[in-house]
């Protein structure tokens, strides 16, 4: 028997359905990150004692720059997701890009817009 080059219509649609709900989530995180960054959330320190207030500026200043952080890590993760559903139209979801074998569908689930198979990223592949 051949080996698998690609895998079937009927599994990309349960790869599809899984990232779609990642990226849904993911969207939400990114949306609550963005939220906090611009404090829309209504904490402000306008009410507060002026002891306190320097020591919560540098605070909110760490936290947005913190969020900030990981609004840009989500992002790229929603970035990943969307480039994974161009490689399932594309019927080129779940091979890997340096050996060109398929992916095992326990790593695609573990991370599902992974381009390289565990052997090709040990051996330091980027």
């Amino acid at each position: 028997m051949a080996e698998k080059t690609r895998y079937s219509d009927e599994e990309l649609a349960e790869f599809k359905a899984l990232i779609l709900e990642k990226l849904e989530k993911a969207k939400k995180e990114y949306e609550a990150l963005r939220a906090s960054m611009n404090n829309t959330d209504g904490n402000e320190i306008t009410d507060t004692s002026p002891t306190f207030k320097a020591l919560e500026e540098g605070q909110t200043t760490m936290s947005k720059e913190e969020d900030g952080r990981l609004a840009q890590r989500q992002m790229k993760f929603i970035q990943h997701l969307q480039a994974a559903l161009i490689r399932i139209e594309n019927k080129t979801y779940g091979i890997c890009r340096v050996t060109g074998k398929l992916i095992p569908k326990e790593r695609l689930r573990a991370v599902p817009h992974a381009t390289l198979s565990i052997d090709a990223k040990n051996s330091g592949a980027k």
